[in-house]
């Protein structure tokens, strides 16, 4: 039965791949005859809101996750990375297009079309969840820096990497800020490096990517949940959105109308074209992360990993200086990429459900409850690195809130998405929109599990 059921949840995904690989197709004959870096270079301007949101995806707690999976059942659950590709990549590009054909961010929306009081329900599990995530995401980097340099005091570090987050968020131009999130998510090859200095074996990895196998114990459900719930995440959903309505307002659209108005084909396949790509460069490093740790720590009777600096320091015998600083450096990284996005996906859900004025375009003097979130919940996760409070703790309480929201919000980004009112002919088709419901009903399967695992 089990069998069954997973091979069904594998037919969707596997029209997907298709449907990816002849838009690839289009797109190949589109730029054969350019000039290798005038095709390069044109690939690249399109690359914005869908591959800092990937990027962000893979936050030092996900790694965390990732390196437990390979160090507790080695190559087995790489079929993940293959599995929740499709499903990442339709739903951000749900949220993309919400963003762009709206010209408003997703919770405004919700807030317009459906109840207010389930949008602040939402919106405080989603704030809960985040600043737990900012928690342990600002202790995985310190550990991180600590690796490095060991004189580093704890404090010290912390202050600097809060401190250097919030200026940047706060005093820096969105179109610098952008720039800045999407060049800092060339830091994720540092896990590709690593997982290449290690020795691999590439036929049984690949067997297990395409060939999906399960133990159904409790421990592999927990993590299976965690995976989803670190790569399908709610603050995921309100960044893309939010994101698409800030590179608008870059262009010169301000109001509601002009963004609405602007929107032409050639966006659509330009956004198309980015989620796809950040979805595909995230799930690439969830592969060879769970492959690095699979091949090293697995065979070498590892299995458990705390956090992903543990992580790091296991590799180290087994994989070399160069895989163990490699792997360090990616904490840091990611964690200056994703805890901006956690922050912010937060404050623009608050803002817009409270209507208050928001956007990182605006200066602090013109959003200040805006920033004051991001402030309060940067500092909430510093704080909890004081409090010794277990950070494994904080991530499963984290990945059961984002259960618990992660059903809610993805109802409505299905709605708001398939509304022909609402979307235009931007709507969804009707294989998207199915593939939609099945995803949500896969995020309440996995809610479900995750509370019954943790605490039943």
């Amino acid at each position: 039965m089990a069998k069954k059921i997973i091979e069904k949840m594998f037919e969707a995904p596997a029209q997907m791949l298709d449907g990816g690989m002849k838009m690839a197709e289009k797109a190949e004959k589109q730029i054969v005859n350019k000039k290798p870096f005038k095709a390069a270079e044109e690939y690249w301007e399109t690359l914005g809101p869908g591959l800092t949101t990937g990027a962000a995806d893979d936050d030092p707690s996900g790694i965390a996750t990732y390196s437990q999976a390979g160090a507790q059942y080695g190559f087995q659950l790489l079929w993940l990375s293959l599995f929740t590709f499709p499903f990442m990549a339709i739903v951000q590009e749900m949220c993309a297009r919400i963003g762009l054909v709206t010209g408003q961010g997703l919770a405004a929306n919700i807030k317009k079309h459906y109840s207010r009081k389930v949008l602040l329900f939402c919106t405080a599990l989603l704030f809960v969840a985040n600043t737990l995530n900012i928690g342990a995401d600002l202790g995985a980097m310190v550990e991180g820096i600590r690796l490095l340099f060991p004189q580093i005091s704890f404090g010290v570090a912390m202050a600097a990497f809060v401190i250097s987050m919030l200026l940047l968020q706060i005093y820096t131009t969105y179109a610098r800020y952008s720039k800045y999130l999407k060049y800092l998510a060339f830091v994720l090859f540092s896990y590709v490096f690593s997982a290449l200095a290690v020795k691999l074996n590439w036929s049984d990895a690949l067997r297990h990517t395409v060939i999906p196998s399960m133990t159904f114990g409790k421990d592999q459900i927990i993590l299976i949940c965690g995976i989803l719930g670190t790569t399908i995440s709610p603050y995921l959903f309100f960044w893309q959105t939010s994101q698409e309505v800030e590179e608008e307002i870059l262009k010169g659209e301000k109001t509601i109308k002009q963004r609405k108005d602007s929107v032409t084909p050639q966006e659509i396949r330009s956004l198309r074209i980015d989620v796809w790509s950040g979805m595909f460069f995230s799930n690439v490093v969830m592969f060879f992360i769970i492959a690095a740790c699979g091949a090293t720590l697995f065979v070498s009777g590892i299995t458990t990993i705390g956090s992903a600096a543990q992580a790091a320091q296991a590799l180290r015998p087994f994989a070399g200086e160069s895989a163990y600083v490699l792997f360090a450096l990616g904490i840091i990284g990611t964690g200056l990429l994703a805890i901006p996005v956690l922050a912010g996906s937060a404050s623009y859900a608050i803002a817009e459900s409270f209507g208050w004025k928001y956007g990182l375009y605006r200066k602090l003097k013109d959003a200040y409850a805006f920033y004051g979130v991001i402030i309060i919940s940067m500092l909430i996760g510093t704080g909890m690195n004081f409090l010794h409070i277990n950070p494994i703790k904080a991530l499963l309480y984290s990945a059961v809130a984002n259960g618990l929201v992660a059903p809610f919000i993805l109802f409505f980004i299905v709605r708001i998405s398939s509304n022909e009112k609402v979307m235009g002919k931007r709507v969804n088709g009707k294989i998207i929109a199915g593939l939609g419901w099945l995803i949500t009903i896969l995020m309440v399967i996995a809610g479900i599990a995750t509370v019954w695992s943790i605490f039943g």
